[in-house]
């Protein structure tokens, strides 16, 4: 790791341990209820759905305990509520500061800290996820640098959240890995002034794995900050991240056999072999971000109006550099006879700017309704132009994409209408991009939601010029593939009878994947991700997904059930999908020790029927389509202990515990195992100034 990102993890660490001293003193002055799981804020700014797991406001508010200043200080500190403690997105939706303790929670405690419901992870922390279901409704407007696979944990600009607090906050999360590591996520958030808010946070981790050169670790740094001044005509908000993933890859079990046939010799994993051990993969990634709005007018009738006459002007920033590289100390047949230069050094890099200028309108009638223009400048390229005797590939793709757009968003009674649109007039990467969104609320206990997504850009950097010391990874198709062309359909029902039911339709032409053209003989040699290359499907896939879910409780216990369901047309198999796949957790919630704690213990089961399985190129970051061994159709069994005691949640998991008396059969791509059991404990702790 550079040696600049080991001295900003230790200057990171040493201010959140110089400001636990006094946190730690600090009473839990937030008793949020228990009951429910995200806080939600009526926002104007957000027109997503009302969850079912809200609560409202906390109203517990305590008398002054003394007289005078003290008295009155007191009384100030005591009236600060939970939501006095806000989480801003991107989308400038805003959430409380959640200490609740829920099943939800429970799926959202991982590397992630999202549900991974559709994914499938491999043995170790940090490494890929297997996809198990598909969205098409949320396409990225501009290419990434590829090696999608290397990036669940990555922090998007989306990804990244502001906080406004009252009083000092911070929230550590730990958790035990697979072997030899730990896992931390710590936040710090606190105000300067009430009107401007500054967040610290680093999330970072080290696992060996148990297998024997699999070793994973992270660096994430983040911080933010968000300023509106006394008169509210100008805000300003912005982060600076530093990120740096690293992995080491094995290409997988050299013989299945001595995982599959589970005899005594191959109970430690460390005793497998592998394909090689001496190959590393990392993702390094630097970006400066700021948003800042102007109101020109902002015209209320009197100081009750909240939704006041406004017309403001914006400007979004953004520089970003990513770096993936590939190194191997010497060739392997597995990826290739023959490389160019030994040891194998591959590198992409990536520099993308990103400006948009904007004008916004909005009153209490007509909605919010902007307009901007954007223009987005990108670098992607290698160190030299490669020249061989079939052709001369390119080291870079350089250029600038202008674009025009508009949003719109409204209320009209129980409908709320939201619609996105750009549209590129100068620029060979994008075309246009097109989303509306339509919610109706039945009643306070159900509602509808509606939305349509077209889009068409071009597929990520990757597929459209590659370099690598293996002679078969260098290609450069920027003028011969076409742009994706994608259209959804979505359709919702959140019900708190009927539970959670989502469905999507969507049609993409120009489908782009990796695939293997090893022939049969070379794939018996364990020579397949050599001869991996990106193509593009001629032909119109289809993809329907139904998901659905809802919970029955009965006392103290609760079943949570959530099922998917997909289908797949399509004229040649490029994309791979299991059918059905299912997750159930039966547990018991209930306050013990005399109410000083909340325990929640259950089961979690979770299947997917077989199907063909995508397979790991670790050279390139990315999953291949195989058509050659259907993998899945096999449970996994989760046992897990939870427990809140005021604002800390613990939790204990016992994980795969079907995979002791199974058939090790469990996979998570082609020649990769999904982790034996294991048992994980770890914590989330909040504390409030």
């Amino acid at each position: 790791m550079p040696n600049q990102y080991r001295g900003m993890r230790f200057l990171v660490l040493t201010l959140l341990l110089c400001i636990s001293q006094s946190v730690l003193a600090q009473q839990d002055s937030i008793p949020p209820k228990k009951e429910i799981d995200s806080l939600r804020l009526e926002d104007k700014d957000s027109l997503l759905k009302q969850s079912r797991d809200t609560i409202s406001k906390d109203s517990t508010k305590r008398g002054p305990k003394g007289k005078g200043l003290d008295g009155l200080k007191s009384k100030e500190k005591d009236s600060v509520g939970i939501g006095d403690y806000k989480i801003i997105s991107y989308g400038r939706d805003t959430t409380f500061v959640d200490t609740t303790l829920t099943i939800k929670k429970e799926y959202k405690y991982n590397y992630l800290r999202k549900d991974d419901f559709e994914l499938m992870p491999f043995a170790n922390m940090g490494q890929p996820y297997s996809e198990l279901g598909k969205s098409f409704a949320n396409t990225p407007y501009y290419p990434g640098i590829g090696a999608k696979a290397k990036h669940p944990g990555y922090f998007e600009k989306e990804d990244v959240d502001y906080y406004n607090v009252a009083t000092p906050m911070t929230e550590l999360m730990f958790k035990t890995t697979m072997e030899q590591g730990q896992y931390l996520d710590a936040l710090l958030a606190f105000n300067l002034s009430k009107r401007f808010n500054v967040s610290i946070a680093y999330n970072g981790f080290r696992s060996l794995g148990k297998y024997r050169y699999e070793e994973a670790e992270d660096g994430k740094f983040r911080t933010t900050f968000n300023y509106l001044t006394e008169n509210g005509r100008y805000g300003i908000r912005g982060h600076i991240t530093a990120q740096e993933m690293q992995t080491e890859e094995s290409g997988g079990l050299l013989y299945p056999e001595q995982f599959e046939e589970d005899e005594d010799e191959f109970q430690d994993r460390a005793t497998i072999d592998l394909v090689y051990e001496n190959a590393n993969s990392r993702i390094l990634g630097k970006r400066y971000f700021f948003d800042h709005q102007y109101k020109l007018v902002n015209h209320k009738k009197d100081s009750t109006d909240n939704n006041p006459t406004t017309l403001l002007i914006g400007h979004e920033f953004s520089y970003e550099s990513k770096i993936y590289d590939f190194e191997q100390t010497a060739q392997n047949d597995a990826l290739g006879e023959d490389p160019f230069l030994t040891p194998i050094e591959d590198r992409a890099r990536l520099k993308t700017m990103f400006n948009r200028g904007s004008v916004e309108f909005s009153n209490k009638t007509l909605g919010r309704l902007s307009g901007n223009i954007s223009l987005f400048n990108y670098n992607y390229f290698f160190n030299s132009i490669l020249i061989s005797e079939e052709n001369t590939i390119q080291n870079k793709l350089e250029g600038e994409e202008i674009s025009i757009g508009g949003t719109y968003k409204n209320t009209i009674g129980p409908v709320d209408l939201e619609g996105k649109i750009n549209y590129t007039v100068s620029g060979e990467l994008t075309g246009n991009n097109f989303d509306a969104l339509a919610k109706y609320r039945l009643n306070k206990n159900n509602l509808i939601t509606g939305a349509i997504h077209v889009s068409s850009r071009m597929p990520d950097f990757n597929y459209l010029l590659y370099q690598s010391d293996y002679r078969n990874f260098n290609w450069q198709n920027n003028n011969t593939f076409e742009k994706i062309q994608t259209k959804s359909i979505k359709f919702g029902l959140d019900s708190n009878f009927f539970g959670l039911l989502d469905a999507e339709y969507s049609s993409v032409d120009n489908y782009t994947y990796f695939a293997s053209t090893a022939s049969d003989e070379e794939i018996e040699l364990g020579e397949e991700t050599a001869f991996v290359n990106p193509f593009q499907e001629s032909g119109t896939i289809s993809h329907l997904k139904v998901k659905y879910q809802k919970e029955f409780k009965y006392g103290k216990w609760a079943l949570m059930n959530t099922v998917m369901y997909q289908e797949v047309t399509q004229d040649n198999q490029v994309l791979n999908l299991p059918q059905l796949v299912t997750r159930n957790s039966l547990y018991f919630s209930s306050d013990v020790f005399e109410k000083a704690m909340f325990l929640q213990t259950g089961v979690t089961f979770k299947y997917f029927t077989s199907y063909y399985m995508d397979a790991y190129n670790p050279l390139l970051g990315e999953f291949y389509i195989q058509n050659n061994e259907e993998l899945g159709g096999y449970p996994l069994l989760d046992v897990f202990i939870n427990a809140k005691v005021k604002q800390t949640r613990i939790y204990l998991k016992a994980e795969h515990l079907n995979s002791i008396f199974s058939e090790p059969n469990y996979y998570s791509a082609p020649n990769y195992p999904y982790r034996d059991f294991v048992i994980r404990f770890g914590l989330v702790w909040n504390f409030f100034a």
